[in-house]
């Protein structure tokens, strides 16, 4: 809700346009997106620290697997090495301990598919409707934080048998919850942001990076154990991220060097999602939406 309220005096001092969109694909949009969020912290809950590394280990190659199938996207043997490099040092660096559990494995299936598929309709939808992340994120904020207002509280109470609104908040645990909503608004909009101008791959990639920082910085600053396990871990992690980095690059500018070819590769994948006519129209009610 703090993103929203910021988005819209934004909005109001003319800091981006805002743009309709479809409020069916914008709905579906908040709410899945609020729900992944919701499954990902049960995820936590259930599981133990290391299947919970595990469960985002596992993001990037089902992102692969359904960008692949559904959206015909081509990933060459360099990336697929690149981005294995990448998982097996972050795997190596943080994962200690997995303990399995139905409930938990369940929780943390349905958080990787509600992850993978959000985050590839945050990139779909600001390419097929040609809107910005600030757009998109101002338009989907209010029925995310809605479907999470509704469930969080009564999804706690049942697992906890305590009511999220009968705890006692001192100053110093509102200062706190106000501070966290301040960054989120930067984190929401960063994220967004790199999805919608690179790609969910690449998004996670960035993560992981994040997860080798938080290792390191650990370490540094609060003298966290720090083991050559870790060190070896985060050494392979980044090498292949190095690796994707360069790879990305490298076909990027061979995209660039044959643009007749990457858009000959766009309309073969446009019909993904839209309901389209033949020959290829498109009713003029449903150009801000891709339900």
């Amino acid at each position: 809700m703090v993103t929203f309220c910021t988005l819209h005096a934004a909005q109001r001092f003319n800091l981006f346009e805002n743009k309709s969109i479809d409020i069916k694909t914008v709905m579906l949009f908040g709410i899945l997106n609020g729900v992944s969020i919701g499954f990902l912290n049960l995820s936590l809950g259930f599981n133990s620290i290391g299947f919970y590394q595990m469960t985002k280990l596992a993001i990037i190659p089902f992102t692969v697997l359904l960008e692949t199938v559904f959206l015909k996207k081509q990933f060459s043997q360099k990336i697929k090495l690149s981005l294995f490099l990448l998982l097996v040092g972050v795997g190596i660096a943080s994962i200690t301990d997995l303990q399995l559990n139905f409930v938990g494995t369940i929780l943390s299936l349905l958080a990787i598919a509600t992850t993978c598929v959000g985050q590839i309709l945050t990139n779909t939808i600001q390419k097929r409707l040609n809107v910005s992340s600030t757009q998109l994120l101002y338009q989907s904020a209010p029925f995310q934080a809605a479907i999470l207002f509704v469930s969080g509280p009564l999804v706690d109470q049942f697992l906890t048998k305590q009511n999220l609104f009968a705890y006692k908040y001192s100053p110093i645990v509102l200062a706190f919850i106000i501070l966290s909503c301040i960054i989120s608004v930067s984190v929401n909009f960063s994220t967004f942001l790199v999805i919608g101008k690179t790609s969910p791959v690449t998004y996670q990639v960035l993560g992981h990076l994040k997860t080798c920082l938080v290792l390191a910085f650990g370490y540094t600053l609060l003298h966290d154990p720090f083991t050559d396990r870790n060190i070896l871990g985060i050494l392979i992690a980044i090498f292949g991220m190095g690796l994707y980095s360069y790879f990305c690059t490298q076909e990027n500018k061979k995209k660039q060097a044959d643009p007749l070819e990457c858009q000959m590769k766009d309309k073969e994948d446009k019909p993904f999602l839209a309901h389209e006519k033949e020959g290829h129209e498109v009713k003029s009610s449903d150009k801000n939406s891709i339900v």
